[in-house]
């Protein structure tokens, strides 16, 4: 069933996603070579309680941390180590989500360390305006097949794999145009593209959490969650 948000609960929704944009930047910030991922976590977990709102993702269906880190090949739910160390040349994902009063922020990017590869550094720019695009389909009377036909089209005008397997409830990365439920004011939803440099394929480590491409290729995920309004898309989780 599909909630509309009225002007106090989309308040309160701005607030988690604002909580959500400083945890989340705060873990890009901390995404440096000998930076180990359960430092980044921390960083992120320090950052959301010290608003007073709850790590979204902490236990949720068992997950151990406040944040998925997700690095080079991993697509989502990377969990953080304190093993694991950011090398120069990594792309890191962090996805984050704060809740306070109730409501949830979700947001995600990928940040490379230092200098990238240039195949890797296109795919971080196409990504991300991959959600640029999908956040500016997100108008009132259109539909969500709009959203996911806007991601599909330019990813794979680049050659790049669209992941099918794992989208934000309802609204995927592919689709066609005039599809799916209409958007009305007082909606919200996440944005999130994952787009692999080769092959859409992804499977699960046995750790039953983290997903890789099939192609040991990189992927990339960005992250925003919006709401429908009469004047067009509003970002809620940014700074």
């Amino acid at each position: 069933m599909i909630v509309l948000k009225n002007s106090k609960e989309l308040a309160l929704m701005k607030q988690a996603g604002k909580i959500t944009a400083e945890a989340l930047w705060a873990g890009v910030r901390a995404c440096k070579p000998g930076t180990t991922t359960w430092e980044i976590n921390r960083v992120v977990h320090e950052t959301i309680t010290s608003r007073g709102a709850i790590p979204s993702f902490l236990g949720l269906y068992g997950f151990p941390a406040a944040a998925c880190i997700s690095v080079n090949e991993e697509l989502i739910h990377g969990i953080p180590d304190k093993k694991h160390l950011i090398k120069e040349g990594d792309i890191v994902s962090i996805d984050v989500g704060a809740c306070i009063g109730g409501y949830h922020g979700d947001s995600a990017y990928t940040v490379g360390v230092g200098e990238i590869a240039p195949e890797t550094k296109q795919l971080l720019e196409v990504t991300q305006e991959c959600l640029n695009r999908g956040i500016a389909a997100a108008l009132k009377g259109n539909r969500l097949g709009d959203i996911g036909s806007a991601v599909q089209t330019y990813a794979e005008s680049y050659g790049y794999g669209v992941v099918r397997e794992y989208v934000d409830p309802e609204v995927p990365n592919y689709g066609h145009p005039g599809r799916g439920v209409r958007l009305m004011p007082g909606m919200t939803i996440a944005i999130e593209p994952m787009i692999n440099l080769k092959g859409e394929g992804v499977y699960t480590l046995d750790n039953d959490w983290t997903v890789v491409t099939e192609s040991g290729s990189p992927s990339a995920h960005f992250e925003h969650t919006i709401a429908i309004t009469d004047n067009g898309p509003v970002i809620l989780t940014k700074l």
